[in-house]
């Protein structure tokens, strides 16, 4: 069985969230690497980054640039354990599908670029389970048939 996470899942495993006691309950029941692509990757250490430029600005927002390294740390150690897994994908194929997604679902549900993307690389990889803690995303996602758990 294949999971697939967005970003609100993967960032409330690396750093204590509001929903990190469900994501490591989640990923402990797994029993297999968390597959992911390289775009998703980047959205995660990209969502680190702008953290840290907001702790920058304003010590009350994001976080400092600590906690980021440690963050990233933990991923790839992650990587190099084989708890994470990167996998290949075609591209043209998911943007295919992510337009097919976006003209069935945003004028209705409000998704963003890369939510529609996420979800239908989860679909082109042969994900049966999408980890997600983003409301709309989890409809999208079960609109294109995959299960999200609670």
């Amino acid at each position: 069985m294949i999971h697939y996470s967005d970003t609100s899942f993967l960032c409330s495993i690396y750093r204590v969230q509001s929903h990190s006691v469900a994501a490591n309950r989640l990923r402990q029941g797994i029993g297999e690497p968390l597959r992911f692509t390289n775009l998703l990757e980047f959205e995660f250490l990209q969502a680190i980054e702008l953290q840290v430029w907001l702790h920058s600005k304003d010590k009350t927002k994001g976080y400092s640039r600590r906690e980021a390294n440690r963050m990233i740390s933990d991923w790839e150690k992650d990587i190099a354990t084989g708890i994470n897994r990167l996998v290949s994908f075609d591209m043209d194929a998911v943007l295919r599908h992510s337009c097919s997604l976006s003209s069935q679902t945003t004028a209705k549900g409000g998704h963003r670029t890369l939510d529609i993307f996420h979800v239908a690389t989860a679909v082109h990889l042969g994900a049966s389970k999408f980890l997600t803690f983003d409301a709309r995303q989890r409809a999208l996602a079960v609109h294109a048939g995959l299960e999200v758990p609670e």
